[in-house]
Parts: C-alpha cells; structure tokens; sequence
C-alpha cells in the first residue's frame, strides 16, 4: 500500500502535507534547466494579462478547440451515491481546430467553485485565490471547428481528489499534436465537480478510502467501467459529441495521474479498444494476470525516488512490470514530485508556494514530451527515438531496465 498523496489522498490534512511540507523541504528551484533538444522544447509558462497564471503554450502545429460534455450513464448506480440517477461524468474534449484566423475567447481553467473546493480541500486558502486559479490563462477555443483529418484518442483520468482541468496543459500539448483528448472527471471522487446545472459534486468517495473502508481497486474498477462509457459515447453508432467522426476509434489510448494512471491499466484490462497506456506516478491496485495487457504497450512514468524506482517501495511496480508481455518503458524523472506530472507545478510556482527543485516549465515540458512520444509510437505508428534510451539532452529523465 501507497501512502495517501500518492494513490489515493483523502484527508485534507494528507493532501495539504503532500503539497507544501515535503516540497519545501526539498529546496529551492534550480537556477537555469539544461537545454532540450529542438523536438523536445516546449514554450515556458506564461504570465498573461495582468498578471494572471498561464499555462505553457502547446507548440505542436495545430490550434486547440476545446468542448464540455455532461455523461450520465444511467445503466448503473453511482459506486458513491447509489441514490444518484446513473454515473455521472464531466468530460472535456480537446482535438486540432481549424485555422480559422479569428481570435475567440479560450475557453476557462476550471470554475471559481471547483477552484474553490480544491484549495479549501488541500489547505492553501493563504497562498492562492479561487477566483486567480480559475481564471488561468488556458489556448483552447470553446466548440472551435476542427482540423480536417481523423485523429487518434487518449482519455486522461486525474488523480484521487482532484479533478480533470488539472491535466489541462497534457491535453492542449497532445491536441496540438493532431490527438483528441478525452479528460475524464468521475462522480464523487474529485473535491469538487460542477455540472452544467450548477450542483457542485464533491467527495463522497474521500471518507470510505481515507478510513479504509473500501480497497482503492473500488476506485480503479469504476473509472475502467467509466472510460469505456466515454469511448462508447464518442465512437458508437450515436455518438454525442457533434465532431465525433474526427476520431479514429482503432487508434485508442489512455494515460493517468495517481491512481487515474493505475486505472489505465485497469481499463486496458477490460477494454480491448484502448491499445496503449501510461500510469504517472501511480501505485496499481489490480493485480494483472500472468499474460499481462495482451501484449500491448505500458510506460511507467514517476518520481526519481525510493518509491519508484525499481526495487523501491511501491512493490506493484516491479509486480506490474515483470508481467507487461508487450512493448514496456520504466523512466523516473529527477527532482519531480507526486503532483509534477499534472499543471500543480505551474499552480505552485505562481501562487508561490514551495514545491519540488525541478521548475515546473521544465517538468511540464519533459512530460509532455514524453508522453506525446509514446503515443506519437504506439498510435500513429511514427519512431521516437527519445524512447530509446536516455538522452544527454534530457538527463532528468532516468531510463530503467530491471
């Protein structure tokens, strides 16, 4: 078992601990980040308009248009809310958009009342406001029309607790790329949800988990039940998004932070559709059976530490690996933390609040990079050489090969 902040953090106390004690203790950031090569940089974090937070701005060739979609499957009851109408999910869609040489609105980071719920919950009410967070500057276009093509899929399932919009900066750098993006929020598990109709949905699922009432697998069962509901709604016979034929249903993948990435192992398990995954900095909490995923491809994506790496104390790693049967990468990044992998470092490193030495334009670019490189493999069947070993380039980023 993982300690909370990193599979399934549900205290407050735990979640604010996790962000601002063992970051501050692990110093200052450092002064300058060693250069990238050209397919590989990425533009820094931006300030924009009065002084408001920026995420990095995607680089790939593409513009970003972003859409909201409001799920319920009523086929089964909430795992949380059994008294609830079905399953609910937010999702938000992020794909290539046309050139369409207007200049709209992008669309907001998150609302002022999930902003809200998420620093009450983590305890940083003294170093960051709700209303600045939600307002962060975000490159996507609401409901923009999209590029000609059909483009591959990737669904992202945040961590325990928190919700979608912080994977925000992973899914406009991979639309950019030519992916549409599917960011998965689930009912219950996240501080704080709101839906089109106002009602803020917050962590029923946090008590049960936090007092050991329930196993964590609970957790990652109902998310792999919830994605194949989303891949279903986007690629069916009546699908519900209006620019669903721009996604190519036999190019599907998944990635996740925390146990949203253990749950990609998960849902892989269950749906043979999703031919790739990636778990950032996640423990599993489902064993995998001795043929492993079928053969298809799994990066392992986390912190530089004890936990894991190879032989550390996160043992469902080594579990996991030994019985990946396909195409597999191990790689730990330096001086990252538990929250690196997502848009918490650009949060941190704005409001001010202490965080890991790695700066988060650099952590934020080294994700991204990767992460696009493996589905750039896996999806579209183009070579990466960036997943072939380590990179002078990029010595941060720790290949590993038990």
């Amino acid at each position: 078992m993982t300690t909370l902040s990193r599979a399934a953090t549900a205290a407050a106390v735990a979640l604010a601990l996790s962000l601002s004690l063992p970051l501050a203790l692990a110093g200052p950031a450092s002064a300058a980040a060693p250069s990238v090569p050209r397919h590989v940089a990425e533009a820094p974090a931006e300030v924009g308009t009065e002084g408001r937070a920026a995420l990095p701005r995607p680089t790939g060739p593409s513009p970003v248009g972003s859409s909201v979609l409001h799920l319920v499957d009523r086929s089964r009851p909430d795992p949380w809310m059994p008294e609830a109408h079905g399953r609910e999910l937010m999702v938000t869609l992020h794909y290539p958009a046309a050139r369409t040489g207007g200049a709209g609105r992008t669309t907001p980071y998150a609302t002022t009342a999930e902003t809200q719920a998420l620093i009450d919950g983590y305890g940083l009410g003294e170093a960051i406001s709700a209303a600045e967070l939600s307002a962060m500057r975000t490159y996507a276009r609401k409901d923009a029309r999209p590029a000609p093509g059909r483009y591959p899929l990737v669904v992202l399932s945040p961590g325990f607790t928190v919700s979608r919009y912080t994977l925000t900066a992973l899914a406009e750098g991979l639309a950019s790329r030519g992916y549409v993006v599917a960011s998965v929020d689930h009912a219950y598990e996240s501080l704080g949800i709101q839906t089109p109709d106002g009602r803020l949905l917050t962590c029923a699922a946090c008590g049960p988990i936090s007092e050991g009432q329930v196993p964590e697998s609970k957790i990652t069962a109902g998310r792999a039940r919830d994605v194949s509901y989303v891949v279903d709604r986007l690629t069916g016979r009546h699908p519900v998004w209006k620019y669903a034929e721009t996604i190519d249903r036999r190019r599907i993948g998944m990635a996740g932070h925390s146990i949203g990435g253990a749950a990609a192992a998960t849902a892989m398990l269950a749906d043979e559709r999703i031919r790739a995954g990636i778990n950032m900095d996640g423990s599993f909490h489902d064993t995998l059976p001795e043929e492993g995923l079928g053969g298809r491809p799994f990066m392992l994506l986390g912190t530089d530490d004890d936990m894991h790496r190879p032989g550390g104390t996160d043992h469902t790693w080594d579990e996991a690996w030994e019985r990946f049967g396909g195409w597999k990468r191990w790689l730990t990044l330096a001086g990252s933390d538990h929250f690196t992998f997502t848009d918490g470092a650009v949060i941190l490193d704005h409001f001010g609040v202490p965080r890991s030495p790695l700066p988060a334009d650099r952590a934020l670019v080294l994700t991204r990079a990767y992460v696009a490189a493996f589905f750039d493999r896996h999806l579209k069947g183009t070579a990466q050489p960036l997943l072939d070993g380590p990179s002078p380039a990029n010595p941060e980023m720790v290949f590993h090969n038990p």
